[in-house]
């Protein structure tokens, strides 16, 4: 989903309020694990190694340092085939239990970067660290990988005008410069008359049609960093657009409210 950040100038007869709300409570979806991009790489076939590298190194998170135990960690080598990088599985291994871990690699030949995909849920997204063959030699004595932290997102979405309009709505959210399709399994939970539509668009975003739109959608976002939300409403052929932006503090479950 594009974000356009900029803000429309509503219609005089459109109203729309934007609050926020901090509470304790939290709405956890359940724990996925989430590996987009380093899911598809190549493991059929014969793959020539030259030798191997003692890696040692730790899993930590981004703002606090502290060490994050269990993580499970799948390597990529890119070797050309074809003029075009190609990446092919070089190995896996899960951190232990104090955050630390160590690993033999064996190196792909013409392999001269390497992908450190770690896999994510719903406390830390999924990351991918890139090292070029001669950083990761210099360097496999202490690796360090940074993880983000991912923290609740609830956007509320009511009409409470009484105005029978059918309407055309769109959301999406970028978090930290990370698409939402791309953070963690998001939830929508529809509460409105049997006459509303509801889809998610590739490329889009969320869509509601109807004329009476009730719904709650829970997410996670990264902890820490900014987090713009972008709603399109279409209403009689005028299109509106209201771009919000919030920072989820770490530990708390944050609530934007879009009522119209």
């Amino acid at each position: 989903m594009r974000y356009t950040g900029l803000i429309g100038t509503l219609s005089n007869l459109l109203k729309i309020t934007c609050r926020r709300k901090k509470c304790n409570n939290s709405i956890i979806p359940a724990v996925l694990l989430f590996l987009p991009l380093c899911s598809i790489i190549v493991t059929a076939g014969c793959i020539n190694t030259e030798g191997t590298l003692e890696l040692k190194g730790v899993v930590t998170d981004e703002n606090t340092k502290a060490k994050i135990p269990g993580r499970k960690i799948i390597i990529q080598g890119f070797v050309n085939r074809n003029n075009k990088l190609t990446p092919v599985e070089a190995g896996q291994f899960s951190v232990d239990s104090t955050g630390n871990f160590s690993y033999s690699l064996n190196k792909i030949k013409d392999a001269y970067f390497y992908n450190f995909c770690v896999v994510g849920d719903s406390d830390y997204a999924y990351t991918v660290k890139k090292l070029g063959i001669a950083e990761l030699v210099k360097h496999s004595g202490y690796l360090s990988i940074s993880l983000r932290k991912l923290v609740n997102l609830t956007i509320k979405i009511q009409k409470t005008s009484s105005i029978p309009f059918r309407d055309t709505l769109y959301l999406s959210w970028v978090s930290d410069g990370i698409d939402y399709r791309n953070l963690y399994p998001f939830r929508v939970e529809n509460f409105a008359l049997t006459d509303n539509s509801f889809v998610s668009l590739p490329g889009i975003g969320l869509r509601w049609i109807g004329g009476n739109i009730n719904s709650t959608v829970s997410a996670r976002v990264f902890a820490d960093k900014m987090t713009k939300i972008h709603w399109e409403l279409v209403r009689n052929k005028t299109r509106s657009e209201f771009t919000d932006t919030i920072t989820c503090k770490r530990s708390l479950s944050h609530t934007i409210y879009f009522t119209y």
